[in-house]
């Protein structure tokens, strides 16, 4: 078997692995009695806090081990790698609402930025396309988290 394509469906299957929980935290604060409302909208939170700093990684790994990174890609590299962890730790010091605010906010910026930086890394074309799906469904889950809050409240 071709190892790339093995990376590829196993890269495919883990993303959308890491989706669950945010699909069955957006579905669960529609579907759950409201008393337990509070505890998923924090476990929503919580999980996209830790899935936006995570995503900050790579760019740490990239930057330590492309040789063909300019000083200046890698310093740009390293330092958005950061960025995604600080977006997230705002998003868990605010108020709630606004919170998942910042966590749609830092999820779309972090594609948009990642899909200019990942060309310096030779990543293949179809991870930043992973990306986008991802991406799109994780948005989605945290605004049908966000209107949930806001409606079953």
């Amino acid at each position: 078997m071709n190892i790339n394509f093995f990376n590829q469906r196993l890269a495919f299957r883990l993303g959308f692995a890491g989706l669950i929980p945010f699909v069955l935290l957006s579905l669960g604060c529609w579907l759950v009695h409201p008393d337990w409302l509070g505890y998923l909208i924090k476990a929503q939170l919580a999980y996209g806090i830790a899935i936006l700093s995570f995503l900050g990684g790579i760019h740490w790994g990239a930057a330590l081990t492309v040789k063909l990174l300019t000083i200046d890609q890698t310093k740009r590299a390293l330092i958005w790698g950061v960025t995604p962890s600080l977006i997230a730790l705002l998003a868990s010091r605010i108020e709630i609402g606004v919170g998942f605010a910042v966590l749609m906010a830092g999820f779309i910026a972090a594609y948009q930025i990642d899909k200019r930086l990942y060309q310096w890394y030779d990543i293949p074309g179809w991870f930043i396309g992973l990306r986008f799906k991802l991406t799109c469904v994780v948005v989605s889950a945290l605004l049908v988290t966000f209107l949930a809050a806001n409606v079953r409240s």
